[in-house]
């Protein structure tokens, strides 16, 4: 980076700086031991923090002659501004690299760095009064020889660790080897508050699996990153069940899901998809109409979906379209992609860990495994499809950067399609690693180097010098039958019957929808829709009908059709047109009211014209029934009666009071009295 001196400005330990040119042969060829170092190290910030500076840019230039750099590449040790040592590389290795960085942290003679851990040898006096004087409640204590640096290494991997401390103990420390037991050297042992003294089990004794187990003792955490109680856990508060699962088995559930979110959600982002996108796609779903091991109903959706692309023509398409194929594949044979997300392998113990990103990953596992089953002759079918889609479609971008400048490093040298299986594997070991610590890791779930000693004990080995190494054949063989199509549990799975169904009811109200939209595009302006049945309401307080079920007249709609029928009547005297009468048909229906009224409804008839070159129209209702229609406007016949007999009701009170004044007047004038 540029900005070196503020990194060794701002530095509480050591920092390492790698000076380079880019025009140097030696300096390309130490890349990937830096690139290598970087990994091995990464736990040890912020102790260690590496930067690597290109002196051959102009801009780098001042920085490069203040450091005195003259040849290349060049090493320099910094630690609080004190310059160490200066140090050409033309050959080494991590490993060396490693006990370089140690030595030179142990050589520094101002104070000790804040963010150092101790690395000199303990004492049995330091040992007894460690809890009294640190909060911690493990300590893990490394018995080893005085020119091992195991210890060390152990001590500076658990730096971002809490909860439990490191410290190494010399073979020459008597006391203390009497006091544990020890019989080996190098070996790890436990100790807590309670003076209790236990050996760590591991597979190999050597710093990585020192550290592999250490950090994954109960209660050792990450700084920042504390674990959620178990109790909380099984609640899983992402609203949805905890599903108990094998952590050494892949699920379908996975896969589909998998599945479902890449082709229905991720690219749903996507309007319309052209070039080189589409490219990719139809990579994509080509690999997976050949090798996803699924269900049938499943596989035959992929390979409808692929017959489709391939019959595109064209440089674009609409996803829109696209989705189409996908979800109405159920139409034409029993052929379905199950909607929706269900992680089982994959769940995180929050809504925002694992999910898709795991499942995706798992995927291509599969993928890949597959192919090597089946033999295919194009080893990078599987991977180029992959990188095609990644670089084209998948959300996380970042992550989709990392991943194409990883396949250009190298993912040409692949030849083999069991190379292909391996080169993914270690591929997703590498991102483990940059992610390890990370905000996206799941802290009950943490990102390791995978398979762990426990599921493929026969995976891990040492070299002379001590160091951890992949035995990649056993990696193959463990690979290849983990991912194996005969070992996936099909446990948690939507029942491939009730998805079909599901689906099928979906199409079909999607279509009715549709049509009904188009019914309501088709209608005349001067046409009004008629109110549904559903929203009549009565309209006499206190009386409640128990079905509401009206058959109401809109007079816009009877006058429509009312001169509708006029002229197909005409047309059928002229001759142009023959019509023929549907038999009228009657419905009655009781309507009970709470009052006890019962009361007999004519729901009407409907009558159909059917005539060659003309619509189906309602024939026009008889004058009578037509003028009652009319008359109503749109109330029931019953709100008619009512209206009718209240108004002859008021017409006899009003005769009465007549006949009553007029008599009582001629009776008053008969008595010769005038009230006026």
């Amino acid at each position: 980076p540029k900005n070196v001196d503020s990194v060794l400005i701002n530095s509480t330990a050591a920092v390492l700086v790698e000076f380079y040119a880019t025009w140097c042969g030696h300096c390309v060829a130490f890349s990937p031991t830096w690139k290598n170092l970087a990994r091995d190290i990464k736990e040890w910030k912020p102790a260690v923090d590496l930067a690597a500076i290109d002196c051959a840019d102009e801009s780098n230039r001042k920085v490069c002659t203040n450091f005195g750099i003259t040849g290349f590449p060049s090493l320099k040790v910094e630690c609080n501004l004190e310059t160490m040592q200066l140090l050409l590389l033309l050959w080494s290795d991590v490993r060396g690299l490693r006990h370089y960085i140690i030595d030179k942290l142990e050589m520094h003679n101002e104070a000790w760095p804040p963010a150092c851990p101790p690395l000199e040898t303990a004492s049995e006096a330091e040992i007894d009064n460690f809890f009294q004087t640190n909060n911690v409640k493990l300590l893990a204590l490394v018995f080893e020889s005085k020119d091992s640096y195991v210890g060390r290494e152990v001590t500076l991997d658990l730096l971002q660790y809490e909860n439990i401390a490191v410290r190494r103990v010399l073979d020459t420390e008597t006391s203390l080897v009497s006091r544990f037991g020890v019989t080996d050297f190098p070996s790890c042992y436990l100790y807590n508050s309670s003076r209790h003294i236990s050996r760590l089990k591991v597979l190999n004794e050597a710093r990585t699996f020192y550290s592999y187990a250490l950090q994954r003792l109960p209660g050792v955490v990450r700084t920042g990153k504390p674990q959620i109680p178990i109790t909380d856990l099984l609640k899983n508060s992402t609203l949805q069940e905890w599903r108990q699962f094998n952590k050494t088995s892949v699920y379908m559930s996975d896969l589909e899901s998998a599945l479902h979110y890449s082709l229905r959600v991720e690219l749903s982002g996507h309007i319309s998809i052209s070039g080189n996108d589409l490219t990719a796609l139809k990579k994509y779903i080509n690999v997976l109409a050949k090798y996803f091991p699924g269900r049938p109903s499943v596989k035959s959706a992929l390979k409808t979906v692929d017959s489709w692309l391939l019959q595109q023509k064209g440089t674009e398409i609409k996803y829109s379209n696209f989705r189409d194929v996908l979800d109405n594949t159920v139409q034409t044979s029993d052929a379905v992609l199950p909607e929706g997300v269900q992680w089982v392998g994959c769940q995180g113990s929050q809504s925002h860990y694992r999910g898709y990103p795991c499942a995706f990953w798992t995927l291509f596992h599969v993928l890949t495994v597959q192919a090597k089953e089946m033999a295919i002759p194009d080893p990078q079918e599987v991977l180029q499809a992959m990188r095609g889609y990644v670089s084209s479609f998948f959300g996380c971008r970042p992550c989709a950067t990392h991943f194409e400048s990883m396949a250009q490093e190298s993912m040409d040298h692949v030849t083999t399609l069991s190379a292909a299986v391996l080169w993914l594997w270690s591929r997703h070991n590498r991102v483990n690693n940059r992610l390890a610590g990370d905000l996206s890791e799941d802290p009950h779930f943490p990102k390791i180097q995978w398979p762990s000693p426990e599921l493929c004990p026969s995976c891990h080995g040492l070299k002379k010098t001590g160091e951890h190494h992949w035995d990649q054949g056993e990696v193959l063989t463990f690979l290849r039958n983990y991912f194996s199509s005969t070992h996936i549990l099909m446990d948690y799975l939507q029942d491939e019957t009730q998805a079909l169904i599901h689906q099928r009811n979906r199409l079909t109200a999607a279509q009715m929808e549709k049509e009904a939209g188009r019914g309501a595009e088709r209608r005349e302006p001067w046409e009004k829709p008629q109110r549904p049945q559903s929203q009549r309401k009565p309209k006499i307080v206190g009386m409640k009908l128990r079905e509401p079920q009206e058959n109401i007249v809109d007079l816009d709609l009877f006058v429509n059709q009312h001169y509708k029928a006029k002229a197909l009547r005409a047309a059928a005297m002229s001759g142009v047109v023959r019509q023929r009468s549907l038999k009228k048909k009657e419905d009655v229906e009781d309507l009970q009211f709470e009052g006890g009224w019962r009361v007999k409804r004519d729901l009407g008839s409907q009558e159909e014209n059917l005539g060659a070159g003309v619509g189906i129209e309602p024939y026009p209702r008889p004058q009578s029934k037509r003028w009652m229609s009319l008359l109503s406007l749109g109330f029931s016949r019953l709100d008619v009666s009512l209206c009718v007999l209240l108004y002859l009701l008021s017409t006899m009170c009003l005769l009465a009071m007549y006949l009553y004044f007029k008599l009582r007047i001629k009776a008053t004038s008969l008595c010769g009295f005038n009230p006026f």
